[in-house]
């Protein structure tokens, strides 16, 4: 099965540079044409037929090269080094470095005993599966300034738990991915909330007034968690998340990624917590990094954005110009010497065990690093084909549905999102499009906006090729793929039912009652489980 997989993927590469090639010389143009959005679509296909991200992202990179220099091929190997890859590492060079000092963090708690002290308390507290999923998608709500510092975290201080009661990693990486953006696009206080202000351009609302009361139109994000609390009190699953669950339940086998890993650290008699001889960390031993990380993290996104307001005014105006580029790694290195001091001063871990942390940390996040620089080289690809004006031409000519165009502005968000990988660079793209067709007096302006939003979310965490799903799966140890199959039949329904309700949205709104979506849009889901249930009991009766 393998190797067919691998002799597709070369087939369909072979392929698609002759078919690119051939439109070149006859004079077909790529920019601004459907041609900017086939790298990634093609990135996206290769990585789900042969279940491996590195090879069909730089697929998907060389693609986007070879259309943006027009078959040249000195030029295109310069686009690829200079354009994609080196300015990729250059742009993310600050969330490299929150990732590493993350990883160690995470290398010192384990080496103290402090997760395997947690594991223990959680053993005692959290008596059953359920709990352990609801405390895993309580502290992913509860960690909403930033997605990337959430996936990592709720990850980190949650395995231990999820893995007493037997639940797969890529159910773990679910409920990180399935809180993570979605929180973070409905709280006021976030990144995400940030990034939205610098979008607008409107006389009428500023850009934290316009992003507050999107919220309650945001559906596909309120109707995530009204999935996921059914789906945990339920007590099922369906799709291939099934197949994992019923494995780990069965034989123990939670689909860690590397479980050789595991092997040698049985062998060693460890857990994967930490030492199993003697463990000197308590409990307090990972709250009090946990609250520092946070804490210094909050101080370096506010002080980013006081620094960039000049230091004046007022909080949502710092989270609205901060850089989480910058304020993220700025906050997690003091809170890392904070950390390191804190345990050597305990005793529980030395100074030399705590310098061993740092390639550790740095060694564990290899693989989001390289999966995350061949995603954003991708997006570039895809930025240097204008893909922004093909989908406003797309945009432009549906103007005419209006109660219709909230769910048209929401797939759309869903399949540009889905194909670049990009929540940000997707309603960077659509909100000016969307000011534009919605008048800021017509009643169906906020539900437009949010449905752009959600849509964002919505392909983003479908999308195997982005950041907060790459740091998902990093966060949970699970193998990427794995993690992007078992949840897209997930993220699929709520869509679906998120879609239905943007139309009804347009509906209520010509009779007055937009309110009302809400609690449709919510039955819809529990409605919608209730039937899924049903099937899968028949299914494995």
């Amino acid at each position: 099965m393998k190797k067919n997989s691998t002799l597709i993927a070369a087939c369909v590469f072979v392929v698609m540079v002759a078919l690119i090639c051939i439109v070149n010389a006859n004079g077909g143009t790529f920019a601004g044409t459907a041609w900017a959005l086939v790298p990634p679509i093609v990135a996206i296909m290769l990585a789900l037929i042969t279940k491996e991200a590195y090879s069909s992202l730089f697929v998907g990179v060389v693609l986007g090269a070879l259309m943006s220099t027009s078959c040249n091929f000195l030029a295109t190997v310069d686009a690829i080094t200079v354009d994609a890859l080196t300015t990729a590492v250059s742009d993310n060079a600050g969330i490299f470095l929150f990732l590493v000092f993350l990883g160690i963090v995470v290398a010192l708690v384990n080496k103290s005993g402090a997760s395997r002290a947690f594991g223990e308390w959680a053993e005692k507290n959290i008596k059953t599966k359920t709990g352990a999923m609801l405390a895993t998608f309580a502290l992913g709500v509860l960690i909403f300034i930033d997605d990337y510092f959430n996936c990592l975290t709720v990850g980190s201080v949650m395995a231990p738990v999820t893995d007493s009661k037997k639940i797969s990693r890529v159910k773990l990486a679910y409920l990180i991915d399935a809180t993570a953006a979605p929180v973070c696009m409905i709280a006021p206080v976030s990144s995400w909330a940030a990034a939205v202000s610098g979008c607008v351009e409107s006389e009428s609302y500023s850009g934290i007034e316009l992003f507050v009361r999107a919220i309650p139109y945001n559906f596909y994000s309120i109707f995530t968690f009204v999935f996921i609390i059914a789906l945990v009190l339920m007590g099922f699953d369906y799709g291939k998340m099934s197949d994992y669950e019923i494995k780990a339940q069965k034989t123990g086998d939670l689909s860690v990624l590397d479980s050789s890993l595991l092997d040698a650290k049985r062998e060693l008699k460890l857990e994967e917590n930490g030492p199993a001889t003697p463990a000197k960390g308590k409990l307090m031993d990972l709250i009090i990094p946990i609250v520092v990380l946070i804490a210094f993290c909050v101080w370096g996104l506010l002080k980013n954005g006081f620094d960039s307001l000049g230091g004046v005014g007022t909080i949502q105006e710092a989270f609205s110009e901060t850089d989480a580029y910058v304020g993220l790694p700025w906050g997690s290195i003091l809170a890392l010497v904070l950390i390191i001091i804190y345990f050597v001063l305990r005793k529980i871990v030395t100074f030399e065990d705590a310098m061993a942390c740092i390639p550790q940390g740095f060694i564990a996040m290899v693989p989001a690093i390289i999966i995350l620089t061949l995603a954003t080289s991708l997006k570039a690809m895809t930025n240097a084909l204008d893909a922004a004006t093909f989908v406003q031409n797309v945009m432009s000519n549906a103007a005419a549905l209006q109660w219709a165009l909230p769910a048209i502005v929401f797939v759309v968000a869903c399949l540009i999102a889905f194909a670049t990988g990009t929540s940000w660079g997707t309603f960077g793209i659509l909100i000016p499009i969307v000011s534009a067709i919605f008048p800021e007096t017509s009643s169906l302006f906020f539900v437009g906006i949010s449905a752009c939003l959600a849509g964002a979310v919505c392909g983003d965490h479908c999308s195997p090729i982005s950041d907060t799903t790459i740091m998902s799966s990093a966060g949970a140890h699970c193998n990427h793929i794995a993690h992007v199959e078992t949840q897209l039949p997930y993220a699929i329904s709520v869509a679906a039912i998120s879609f239905v309700t943007y139309l009804l949205a347009g509906l209520f709104n010509m009779a007055g009652i937009t309110w009302l979506s809400i609690p449709v849009g919510a039955v819809l889901t529990v409605a919608f489980l209730f039937v899924m249930r049903g099937i899968t009991l028949k299914k494995n009766a």
